[in-house]
């Protein structure tokens, strides 16, 4: 059994696709094939069920695959610490964010990093939580920018601050010169909001819990959509949005932006790393980078 063995398992399970897999591993499909067939055969089980059309983990395969994960993440760990040994503010730093926050504080953050370490190689993607989540377990990002609560096992959060949400609408609806808007004008309108899997959906929708009942078919319609795509969508005159304040700073000329009546909910939005995360003087930069970003709307969360 090699590391590269339980790359490729992983890799498969991941893809659910032998080709995608071997194409994200860097090998060719028969290579990883023979490879996977033979730790099969070491171990005397069946990990995948090959289908024509689709590939089935099986009940084994799936507990096998969770250990290679722990184990690829150590691994990973160890190539950290062996790095951050000669010099942690020049190796590459793999930060994610989920994508209701990415466009309005990555392109500032990252800039801000540059600026102030120039040597630090910084690779930046967006994902939902989960996805975060499954990659800061893997080792396959070093942090994560996301929305509290996060509980994820072996994981450290640092929260950076608070973010109140607030309706945007087109500026001729009829509740566009409203000074707030009230819970009833949500419940007599049409709400457009994110689809499953955006924790931004989940958190609106703990505060406005009758939005989960709306019979809106233009809802339904835009589930799974971004936010860019509501505002666009209200801006039409189609119903109203929220949206976390930062969203906001940068709206178009054809919608307005009200405050929601209090208690305003808000998120809090924090850094995640894992708790054997080697890099100190990484994360200090990283937290001092984000904390020195200023944001019109939200209030920081003082370092504890």
């Amino acid at each position: 059994m090699t590391l590269n063995e339980l790359r490729y398992i992983v890799a498969v399970a991941e893809h659910r696709h032998f080709r995608k897999a071997a194409q994200a591993c860097n090998i060719s499909q028969p290579t990883l094939s023979v490879a996977i067939r033979k730790l099969e055969n070491e171990l005397n089980v069946v990990l995948f069920e090959r289908r024509k059309s689709e590939i089935l983990i099986t009940p084994t395969g799936q507990r096998i695959i969770e250990i290679a994960r722990e184990i690829l993440a150590r691994v990973h760990d160890i190539e950290e610490i062996a790095r951050a040994d000669q010099d942690s503010l020049s190796s590459e730093l793999r930060v994610g964010a989920i994508y209701t926050i990415g466009p309005y504080l990555l392109p500032r953050f990252i800039h801000t990093v540059h600026q102030q370490v120039p040597t630090l190689p910084l690779i930046v993607e967006e994902d939902y939580t989960y996805g975060l989540a499954q990659k800061l377990a893997q080792g396959t990002l070093d942090m994560a920018i996301l929305a509290l609560p996060f509980n994820e096992q072996n994981m450290e959060t640092i929260p950076l601050y608070e973010e109140p949400f607030v309706a945007a609408l087109a500026k001729d609806h009829p509740l566009a010169e409203e000074p707030v808007i009230t819970k009833k004008h949500l419940k007599q309108n049409t709400v457009l909001i994110l689809g499953a899997g955006h924790c931004f959906r989940d958190q609106v929708l703990e505060a406005y819990p009758f939005l989960a009942t709306q019979d809106s078919q233009l809802q339904h319609t835009l589930e799974g959509s971004s936010l860019e795509t509501l505002m666009y969508t209200v801006a039409t005159g189609v119903g109203i949005t929220i949206l976390p304040c930062t969203a906001s700073q940068h709206h178009l000329e054809d919608i307005v932006i009200k405050p929601l009546q209090g208690p305003v909910p808000a998120r809090t939005v924090a850094l995640a790393y894992r708790r054997s995360f080697p890099r100190v003087k990484a994360l200090e930069v990283v937290v001092d980078a984000l904390r020195s970003i200023q944001l019109n709307c939200v209030t920081p969360v003082s370092a504890q």
